[in-house]
């Protein structure tokens, strides 16, 4: 009897909700068709899903799908949509522009919209927030030049003979918006271009003010305290002669650029004013395009132009932007609405979209300020943009076809990049003309950068891949679609340039190097761009990743394996180097020839430092044998052998390292690597060493497979792949951590569990991110070790990381519940350990859904066995556990400060004129100034052990001052210096 009393309750109301729904049908004049349309989808989606807050709101969703799908037409074959406005959508429903926006996205996942539906709701987004930024700007500027509605006299009151009253402050307000958002409408190109958006409002502001100026009787319109304003205007006989321009003065006066100002208004702004005028649409002097605010001609032409922004707002199913001026535009909108009395202040949520925050990686180095709008930031990306390439044009330079003039690089340049710049049109051409002059520019800045760490090694094999190019190519594109259009559309760009995402981030790090022009904002963008890959779409099953991790023989290597060990944390978790402030760091340093290139396993690169006799005994193998730096000795050359070095380890393991080389011609000699043997105190021989495993513990068991392990260091670009992949799950691993009040120690387990499923459950990741994984990993651990942490609270501290986005947990939402049994749960005949589910109970944040699903049916039954070694509970525990994998160090990339030798105090480090560190008993030799008898100094202690004396301290006391005020004192004191030199070489002698 209860299920019939709820399931009557249900049909009661549906029918309800069907009622409702024909009342908003009826005031849309919505067709039958897309009624049905709409009415059928909702009730598919409303089985399974419990659509919480209003129902009109959720049927608006609905209806818009509908009006916006394909649909036949008498003799001109289909039509995209059915003509029903957005707005009277919206308006009808009672719901806001903002809450539609964000209830469609939930109902593209729930009904499975295709790509093509998504990506034109997106645009349609961006358009809205495009313009609500530039609105925000629109205020001032219009009361800057004009007089305020306050400050207008009352109209006067006219005889029916006189109809024609002459338009008011209010009126042309409204006038120049109306004109400015049909002429973005008209130009796709460009509208959603926050830069060229923002030049074209500009142009509407310079035409309306302009005519003021022509328009004898509308000088009143002005406000006599602007700056722009004729030094003659307060003159009773101002007449201009001619059509004005202001718009340098605009651009002078409100973040504009004029160069890019006169290049919209020459390409688009005057063709279609004309356009407007030829058609009528406009009243006025058509010769001249004036006259427009003439009492005669004012009333038609706002009314026309209104006319045909509806009719192209209906045809294409735009958003009506006058939304802005209407008195409900705060509840029409979402967001608290100005008008033209009542200041700016609105659209901040909109505005975010904009903004680039810093991405977590980059959080220690660049602090997000709230300084600038998004139209000054962006502004001031393309004036950077600008002054990069000023005077540049988009061909290679005389000294780039000297120094690299292959015939790939040719044949690139002359075939491949012109039939790329046919694909681009209009404004989108110029966009590639840009990154054209900025990837010559680059590529030239990349090939000096790497002959300067390298010297003349040859770089052909590298320069002459297409796809290097190709990716230089793209991420200069991004660089000027980011400037002008932000945040970019870099996976369209990839498409266009045919590039998986797996081989176009080799290329960000190179470029970032390479060119330090670029602006902050553009760099802060790459690093996302870079982290987008690492976390999911280098991942995709179609990636050339898998590729790659076959060529490896499917050994995906372990976190020690390819990060170096100073940038690992000891086994406190303690993080002595602190990273420096205001720089945005890419965590590495790698060459393009190990960015380009990974060695097929068992070839010489891969047996650079170790490569033991697989047939040979283990307790007797104890010899490393390296590939020759120096592979043939010419004829001739004397051979030499200096000594040999003996390296004792606390635990009594010694190496043996015999120092060879070779006389060269300055005199000199030229070191080639010899073997390296381990032996006991004993004698027996031990597990071979290499030269990374002298700098951190000997003979140390890897947690995953719980052998001995060799440190070898791993290069390439799978291994340089895997080394980002680790440093982001590590920072973004630790910041959850914090969040979830987790010990470093329990931190340490989950971040062991984590690299055990990357490593030998890599197909876990296939189509999957990087994020889910870590989360599961959270929760099994703390399950395993007894400090629950609920994957509503995981996923609560994951919402607030500024890369959580809802599609990681599969499009399950926050607003509604899912009705089906399945979600929190495994199947009946599918239960897992109960130390591991997760729990059964339906819950109300439905975000919770399909991880927990994935969590239960895939991921906890290939993490099962090594998850149940960390239980307490476990009778593997304690002498099975493996010990824990080690956690990389916030930071990667220049150490603050490293310690160069095990024996002596001697560090090298960034100096900095504020550097709080004192001389008293230590010598510091500052690069480019100090002298060089403080490298004897140095010299001296290292051979001695002794400390600076008090004396000596003081003289370096000296040097802690300005280098202008220090290389006077030393010009003055030569012979002092001298006799010091003098003492400091017979001192070195004894």
């Amino acid at each position: 009897s209860y299920s019939c009393v709820k399931m009557n309750e249900e049909e009661d109301a549906m029918q309800k909700t069907r009622l409702a729904f024909e009342d908003l049908c009826r005031a849309l004049n919505m067709d039958e068709e897309a009624s049905n349309g709409a009415w059928s989808s909702y009730e598919n989606i409303s089985k399974n899903y419990t659509l919480e807050g209003s129902e009109l709101h959720w049927l608006a969703c609905a209806l818009y799908v509908a009006c916006r799908t394909v649909v036949p037409t008498v003799g001109k074959g289909t039509a995209e949509g059915n003509y029903v406005s957005l707005t009277r959508i919206l308006r009808c429903s009672e719901q806001s522009l903002i809450e539609f926006f964000r209830k469609m996205k939930k109902w593209q996942d729930m009904a499975n919209l295709s790509k093509e539906f998504r990506q034109s709701t997106e645009k349609l987004e961006r358009n809205f927030t495009v313009t609500a930024v530039i609105f925000k700007k629109y205020v001032p500027i219009f009361k800057d030049i004009f007089k305020t509605p306050s400050e207008e006299p009352p109209r006067a009151h006219r005889s029916r003979k006189q109809r024609r009253h002459p338009c008011t402050v209010a009126e042309v307000f409204h006038f120049c918006w109306v004109l400015f958002v049909h002429a973005k409408g008209n130009f796709p190109m460009i509208s959603d271009d926050l830069v060229n958006s923002y030049h074209l409002l500009l142009c509407a502001l310079d035409l309306v003010y302009s005519n003021s100026l022509l328009c004898s009787n509308r000088k009143d319109l002005l406000n006599p305290s602007f700056k722009g304003l004729p030094e003659d205007f307060s003159n009773k006989d101002y007449k201009p002669s001619s059509p004005l321009c202001f718009i340098e003065q605009l651009c002078e006066l409100h973040d504009g650029l004029v160069l890019e100002a006169k290049g919209v208004k020459e390409h688009f702004w005057k063709p279609f004013i004309k356009r407007l005028f030829e058609r009528k649409i406009l009243k006025g002097k058509e010769e001249t395009l004036t006259g427009f605010l003439d009492p005669v001609n004012f009333g038609d032409s706002l009314a026309s132009l209104n006319r045909v922004y509806e009719e192209h707002i209906l045809s294409s199913g735009a958003l009506d932007e006058r939304i802005f001026l209407g008195e409900g535009a705060k509840e029409d909108i979402g967001t608290p609405g100005p008008c033209l009395c009542e200041g700016i202040e609105n659209q901040e949520r909109p505005s975010s979209a904009l903004k680039v925050s810093t991405p977590l990686t980059g959080r220690k180095y660049i602090q997000d300020s709230g300084v600038g709008t998004p139209v000054s930031m962006a502004m001031q990306g393309v004036g950077r943009l600008h002054s990069l390439l000023a005077g540049l044009k988009h061909r290679p330079s005389d000294k780039l076809r000297i120094k690299f003039c292959s015939r790939e690089f040719q044949k690139f340049t002359l075939n491949y990049l012109p039939l790329y710049s046919y694909i681009f049109l209009d404004i989108a051409l110029k966009y590639f003309c840009l990154a054209e002059a900025l990837y010559y520019k680059t590529l030239e800045g990349i090939i000096d950068q790497e002959k300067r760490r390298l010297g003349d090694s040859d770089l052909s094999s590298i320069l002459e891949q297409d796809m290097f190019h190709r990716s230089l190519v793209a991420c200069c594109l991004e660089i000027v679609i980011f400037s002008y259009r932000p945040p970019g559309e870099f996976q369209q760009v990839l498409q266009v340039f045919d590039i998986p995402p797996y081989h176009f981030y080799k290329v960000i790090e190179v470029l970032v190097r390479a060119e330090d022009g670029l602006f902050r904002e553009a760099v802060k963008h790459l690093n996302h761009v870079e982290e987008q890959v690492l976390e999911s779409l280098a991942w995709k099953e179609t990636s050339p990743l898998w590729d790659s991790i076959k060529g490896a023989k499917n050994h995906v290597p372990s976190c020690q394996e390819v990060m170096p060990p100073q940038y690992l944390e000891d086994g406190s978790g303690s993080n002595p180097q602190s990273p420096r402030n205001n720089e945005l760091m890419f965590p590495s340093t790698t060459t393009l020839h190990e960015r380009y290139s990974t060695p097929p396993t068992g070839t010489v690169c891969r047996r650079l430092f170790v490569d033991t006799d697989s047939n040979s005994d283990p307790a007797t193998s104890g010899r490393v044998t390296q590939a020759p730096l120096v592979s043939t000795i010419p004829a001739g050359q004397t051979v030499v052998t200096m000594a040999t070095a003996t390296v004792t380890a606390n635990n009594g393991q010694t190496v043996t390292i015999p120092v060879q080389g070779i006389a060269n011609e300055n005199g000199g000699i030229t070191f080639i690597p010899m073997p390296v043997s381990v032996t006991g105190q004993s004698g027996t021989g031990l597990q071979p060493l290499t030269a990374q495993a002298l700098t951190g513990t000997l003979n140390t068991q890897h947690p995953l497979q719980g052998a001995p392990l060799n440190r070898t260091q791993r290069t390439g670009s799978l291994s340089l792949f895997f080394r980002k992949v680790y440093h982001l799950a590590s920072v973004r691993l630790r910041d959850l951590c914090v969040k979830l009040d987790i010990s470093t120690e329990l931190r340490r387990k989950i971040w062991t569990c984590f690299e055990y499923s990357l490593v030998h459950c890599t197909e876990l990741m296939m189509d999957r991110h990087l994020d889910q994984l870590l989360m599961c990993a959270i929760y099994v651990m703390t399950k395993v070790t007894k400090e629950d942490k609920s994957f509503q609270n995981i996923m609560k501290c994951y919402r607030s990381q500024p890369q959580a986005s809802s599609s990681v947990s599969t499009a399950i939402y926050t607003i509604c519940t899912v009705k089906t049994k399945c979600v929190g749960d495994a199947d009946e005949n599918e239960k897992t350990d109960d130390a591991f589910s997760a729990p059964p109970e339906q819950e109300e944040e439905e975000e919770r859904g399909d991880l927990i699903r994935f969590y239960n049916h895939i991921y906890i039954k290939q993490i099962k066995h090594f998850a149940l070694r960390y239980s307490s509970s476990s009778p593997k525990a304690g002498t099975e556990t493996p010990p824990l994998c080690p956690y990389p160090l916030l930071r990667i990339g220049s150490p603050r400060r490293v310690l160069l030798s095990q024996n002596h105090s001697i560090y090298i480090s960034p100096h900095k004129s504020n550097s709080p560190l004192t001389p008293r008993d230590k010598i510091f030799y500052y690069i480019s100034s100090s002298p060089s008898n403080r490298l004897r100094e140095i010299n001296s202690m290292i051979r001695t052990g002794e400390t600076p004396t008090k004396k000596r301290s003081m003289a370096l006391e000296e040097e802690q001052q300005s280098p202008a005020k220090r290389l006077c004192q030393e010009n003055q004191t030569a012979l002092l210096r001298r006799l010091q030199d003098v003492a400091n070489d017979r001192n070195s002698s004894h």
